[in-house]
């Protein structure tokens, strides 16, 4: 045999079970020491690299031959691991809670390991039956009605993207099948909270509404939708000859977690026979704690919702719950049968390619699966209690605190604060809380995110992150109150 022959076999041998084996056990030992290394606080929880660091330690071509695995794992530990911010840190305050718990991770592992694709019912029979029982599960704990049904998308982002896209068809009397909006003579119009998550206004815009027909509604004192401005907003399109369409109500807003009135909302929708989407996609675990249900007063008003499992309940990303209340509808909308896929049960079943946008699925199920059931129902309900505890303790500290404000009612775990310095006002005060916000992200004792509310910039201190405990609440109290004593 010659060396070519050799090389070229030796290049095209895949891993074997055993080289497998020995290669995942060190990296499942890896796991577990760098969860124990992040509950010690050894690591910074921003990364300190600069642009491009990372990328000049890389090769600049695919490799040509097989390279050992131990090779590669220390490259990963060497190179990839300083480059990464740590969302599992228990002192990431940034964002929101990105929860990537370990018995998830176990059923991501299965998904992967697997390798099955959710064409079809018939493609993979467990993959879709766990994933009906275990949204069930869920929309039970989150107190919905058993007149709604869901699936499991990968992001709230798509998840939204559906709910448009559902709106706009019903609206038009299923218009895709046809012309499509260019069949329809007058404009649609979406409206939602001026303080709703960015990528609603991007599903408006990909679902054909267009930017200009995106109504952004004011909010009150509390940063929450007001309905009469969504009443009148309405009127006024309609009186020009437009129609609305759609409303999306947030249930905790991104950048103070403020909660539009689901049932005044929902009032206005049926009287004027519009869509409304919940986007519940951080605070919607929430509703696992039965006295915080009365933010869905009305709930089932509404026509769909989105909930992230994989943000503070602690489902490794990506794991979103969408709930509709007509899964027919959603199933005319989002069908497709092409004769290769077609079986002879799928009149009994479910077949998940008709609920979203991809064709495919992962068996996401597991990890959702493997969380309720290691966990349980009463540790995920007292971790979010005492994250809401943490969150009252940190706003009750800033309060007392001179030249120190809370600037939005604490209703879950975000806080958002800012300090305020005696003379220091306007675009002054807006570059100093950038400032310090800043610092305390490069002094990598913790992470935290900056955002604008009623025109100002202000800290956000968002709390729920799995290892966090109230010592590191206290010791980020202790942070920042040193880092504004160096900023200026």
């Amino acid at each position: 045999m010659s060396d070519t022959t050799q090389s070229a076999e030796s290049a095209h041998r895949p891993m074997s079970p055993e080289e497998f084996r020995q290669a995942a056990h060190r990296l499942v030992d890896w796991i577990a020491d760098y969860r124990l290394t992040l509950a010690r606080g050894d690591y910074p929880v921003q990364s300190v690299v600069t642009p491009g660091e990372v990328k000049a330690q890389l090769s600049p071509a695919a490799p040509e031959h097989p390279q050992p695995v131990d090779a590669v794992i220390e490259d990963f530990i060497k190179t990839i691991v300083p480059g990464m911010t740590h969302w599992q840190h228990p002192s990431f305050f940034g964002y929101f809670p990105g929860n990537s718990t370990l018995p998830s991770l176990l059923g991501d592992m299965l998904s992967s390991a697997l390798g099955v694709i959710g064409l079809s019912w018939q493609s993979s029979p467990a993959l879709t039956e766990l994933e009906s029982q275990t949204v069930t599960w869920m929309r039970d704990l989150l107190g919905l009605s058993s007149q709604w049904t869901g699936a499991l998308q990968d992001t709230a982002s798509t998840a939204s993207l559906v709910a448009m896209i559902c709106a706009r068809e019903r609206l038009t009397h299923y218009s895709a099948a046809a012309g499509g909006l260019q069949s329809v003579n007058q404009p649609l119009v979406v409206y939602a909270s001026a303080q709703a998550h960015s990528s609603i206004e991007k599903a408006a815009v990909l679902a054909g509404f267009g930017r200009h027909y995106i109504r952004l509604i004011k909010t009150d004192e509390q940063f929450a939708l007001c309905p009469d401005a969504l009443a009148l907003a309405i009127q006024e399109d309609r009186a020009n000859g437009l129609l609305p369409c759609a409303v999306v109500a947030t249930t905790g807003t991104t950048s103070t977690t403020a909660m539009d009135p689901i049932a005044a909302i929902a009032a206005i929708t049926k009287r004027e026979g519009l869509w409304l989407h919940v986007d519940a996609a951080m605070a919607g675990s929430a509703m696992l704690l039965p006295e915080f249900r009365h933010y869905w007063d009305g709930i089932d008003g509404a026509d769909s919702i989105v909930v992230n499992a994989h943000k503070w309940l602690g489902v490794v990303f990506d794991c979103s719950l969408y709930f509709v209340r007509d899964e027919q509808h959603l199933i005319r909308v989002m069908s497709t049968n092409p004769s290769y896929l077609q079986s002879a049960v799928d009149g009994e079943v479910i077949n998940y390619r008709d609920w979203g946008i991809p064709l495919g699925r992962r068996f996401r199920a597991l990890k959702l699966w493997f969380l309720l059931r290691t966990e349980g129902v009463a540790s995920l309900r007292a971790r979010l209690r005492r994250d809401l505890a943490n969150a009252q303790w940190l706003a009750e500290a800033v309060r007392q605190a001179p030249s120190w404000r809370v600037v939005a009612p604490v209703l879950l775990q975000t806080v958002c604060l800012r300090h305020e310095p005696p003379g220091l006002h306007g675009e002054a005060l807006d570059e100093y809380t950038q400032r310090w916000a800043a610092a305390v992200n490069a002094s990598g004792d913790a992470y935290v995110t900056p955002s604008k509310v009623a025109g100002a910039w202000m800290v956000r201190v968002s709390i729920g992150a799995h290892l966090t405990e109230r010592q590191h609440v206290e010791k980020l109290w202790a942070t920042l109150q040193a880092v504004v004593g160096h900023t200026r």
